[in-house]
């Protein structure tokens, strides 16, 4: 499975051997954010979901911090997201995420194209006793890059997605607030007319009050072309 470092402000590290990844999906706090997104996939051919919030279990594995993901066609995007990770002894930490999504198979399954592709997590991470207090506060935003031409498509806080604390609740509830359990929050509306297909994808989730900033970037590499 999936091995994973964390940094935190103090300059500790946490190692989290990844044994499930759950992905939130249609998890803003408002049923207008929850319709954007929902108009957004609509467009791509993705049917509406039964229940909102909705929650996906994803291989461990493909919880991941790399700088790199290979893809097998033009129409993969990634959302800005925040992620859960449940450390050794309980711990909870709070970091940056992105969800790679394969768009062509998210219409066939969207269960399916959160497996097609990684989650890229960042390599630092707060705890999140240590910002839950000023969790609305704290903003997510993500940019894409087109050819070296870098543009923001998302922007926005966390209050306007469930709280960490409501998913908390959420795995208690269900026996999986234990070590190495990520939870991928779901994302926020993207900015109309912006081309999420891009060759990359840079995430930044900010506390203004504690003035830190946790960021990933990540180029989108196509594979080569099959033979058969």
């Amino acid at each position: 499975m999936a091995v994973l470092t964390f940094e935190l402000p103090d300059g500790s590290t946490r190692e989290v051997d990844v044994v499930q990844v759950l992905n939130a999906g249609y998890a803003g706090r408002s049923q207008d954010d929850v319709a954007a997104h929902v108009a957004e996939l609509a467009e791509l051919g993705v049917p509406g979901p039964s229940v909102t919030p909705a929650l996906y279990p994803v291989s461990p594995y493909l919880a991941q911090q790399t700088e790199r993901v290979a893809v097998q066609h033009g129409r993969t995007s990634g959302e800005a997201e925040w992620a859960l990770v449940v450390a050794q002894g309980g711990e909870l930490l709070l970091t940056a995420a992105c969800d790679h999504t394969d768009r062509d198979l998210e219409v066939h399954g969207v269960a399916w194209s959160k497996n097609a592709s990684p989650d890229v997590l960042a390599r630092r991470a707060w705890r999140l006793a240590d910002v839950e207090s000023r969790i609305d506060e704290i903003t997510l935003r993500a940019w894409v890059s087109h050819d070296g031409a870098e543009t923001e498509i998302q922007t926005g806080t966390l209050a306007e997605l469930l709280t960490p604390g409501y998913w908390v609740d959420v795995l208690r509830s269900r026996g999986e607030l234990t070590p190495g359990t990520v939870l991928i929050s779901g994302t926020i509306p993207m900015t109309p007319g912006v081309d999420q297909f891009a060759d990359g994808w840079r995430v930044e989730l900010s506390d203004p009050a504690g003035g830190d900033t946790i960021a990933l970037a990540y180029d989108v590499r196509p594979m080569p072309q099959p033979i058969g």
